[in-house]
């Protein structure tokens, strides 16, 4: 006898009428006509059937404080960082746990089962980290925490930011992060990138940096980190988050760059809602959108998962812990508008994100965990053009999180009649089976 039974299901790669058992907190089946007993058995419909979202790149220590103490007035970084630093000392960690704990609440509403969230290291109490690491042991059954240590304000340019990062890793958080481009100088940008990624290869751990976060193209610390992921052994263990400069940068440099990462293996994390927000702001008309360069990143082979980064807080004042959200943001801005490319995004927000946090037993297929969600649409372009409503969001096998399918009922003057967005009828003139560079997707074939 199976814990729960899943009938008729539609799952990302566009097969039909599938049926998933789960057993003992793993997947136990994926096929057709499962006739098995199950303890609870829910009829998909249908409908769609993902694996979890994953959130990349986020800072759940200063999440749901917009307005405290003030409002972030110009919406700038900098002023986001200036307003950063007048609430750290002011916020208590129960403070943080309270707000953290009741964004995991809306997070796994909406059906993300993995966060990586940096927890800033520049506060000599570490209040933060300590907030974080409760928060990650309350947490555990039902969202995968991960935990970078940030330096802020630069692990150099603070003067005791070295040592409050290397506390906060032997207290058990599990990643190295950095900022360097908000270090001094350029030269002291590049060498905290050597100082951490060496702290990291000693330690044995995946880095997560903050980099070129600016809308300055001579801010080329990706560069230095892709270099020092080579020479320390880090392949495929580092992740380059934002990467605005990207966008600003002469197409010849690019050239360089971008094989560089791939050689290192390094992965790239954009943030497409608050990217497009805070940079372009020196800008009049033309003015810079911000997203670094994702089709480039992606046609060459580089892992590319989208993150959410913030959502309520000095530097943010929407967000409602949603990656569909993400997804169609990232798609627009990125002009990411083909059948194969829309497909992709949703990709961005589930299997690649996945794969940049080393998360393990991943994904809808025998022996995974037995984690995913139930959406009202039918593939991932609907998930994402609808940004699908969760019908359940199931971990180890259980539901944690249900809703009911958003149902309009609408009276044109023949009766009421009942209106699902997610059945709209779509007439394709045929498939778009290749993303441009040549990378064809067999959903579309």
């Amino acid at each position: 006898m199976f814990d729960l039974l899943i009938k008729n299901a539609t799952l990302t790669d566009g097969q039909t009428g599938v049926d998933i058992a789960c057993k003992d907190g793993k997947i136990a089946a994926v096929e057709a006509g499962i006739t098995a007993e199950a303890a609870e058995v829910i009829d998909a419909g249908g409908q769609l059937v993902s694996p979890p979202f994953v959130d990349p790149h986020f800072h759940m220590d200063a999440t749901l404080s917009l307005g405290t103490p003030r409002m972030n007035v110009s919406g700038t970084l900098l002023e986001g960082i200036a307003l950063w630093g007048e609430l750290k000392p002011i916020q208590t960690v129960d403070d943080i746990v309270a707000r953290a704990l009741r964004y995991c609440e809306l997070a796994v509403a909406k059906g993300i089962g993995a966060i990586r969230s940096h927890v800033d290291t520049c506060d000599d109490e570490l209040k933060g980290v300590q907030a974080l690491l409760q928060v990650r042991a309350q947490v555990k059954d039902y969202l995968d925490l991960q935990l970078v240590a940030f330096p802020q304000d630069g692990v150099l340019r603070d003067p005791t930011a070295m040592q409050n990062t290397i506390r906060a890793l032997d207290m058990g958080v599990d990643v190295v992060g950095g900022i360097p481009h908000f270090e001094r100088t350029m030269a002291e940008g590049a060498e905290s990138v050597r100082l951490l990624c060496e702290i990291a290869a000693k330690r044995g751990l995946m880095v997560d940096m903050h980099c070129d976060e600016s809308d300055d193209p001579q801010s080329r610390h990706i560069e230095t980190l892709a270099c020092e992921t080579q020479r320390l052994g880090l392949n495929g263990r580092v992740a380059g988050s934002h990467l605005t400069s990207m966008h600003s940068m002469d197409n010849y440099y690019v050239s360089k760059l971008i094989p560089l990462m791939v050689e290192a293996g390094v992965h790239a994390i954009p943030n497409p809602l608050i990217n497009i927000m805070l940079q372009g702001r020196h800008d009049s008309y033309p003015k810079r959108r911000g997203q670094t360069r994702v089709r480039e990143l992606r046609d060459a082979g580089i892992t590319v998962g989208f993150g959410s980064d913030c959502v309520m807080d000095p530097w943010y004042s929407l967000g409602k812990a949603d990656m569909l959200d993400v997804a169609f943001m990232g798609l627009h801005v990125g002009q990411l508008s083909s059948r194969a490319d829309m497909a992709w995004c949703f990709d961005a927000v589930t299997e690649n994100s996945a794969r940049i946090m080393g998360l393990q037993g991943y994904g809808v297929a025998k022996g995974c965990a037995a984690n995913f969600v139930l959406l009202q649409a039918t593939d991932p372009i609907e998930a994402i053009r609808l940004r699908a409503h969760r019908l359940a969001v199931v971990r180890k096998g259980r539901v944690i999180a249900r809703s009911n399918p958003v149902i309009h009922e609408v009276n044109l003057g023949a009766g009421q009649k009942p209106l699902d967005e997610a059945r709209v009828p779509f007439v394709s003139e045929g498939p778009d089976p290749v993303i441009s560079g040549g990378i064809r997707d067999s959903r579309f074939e």
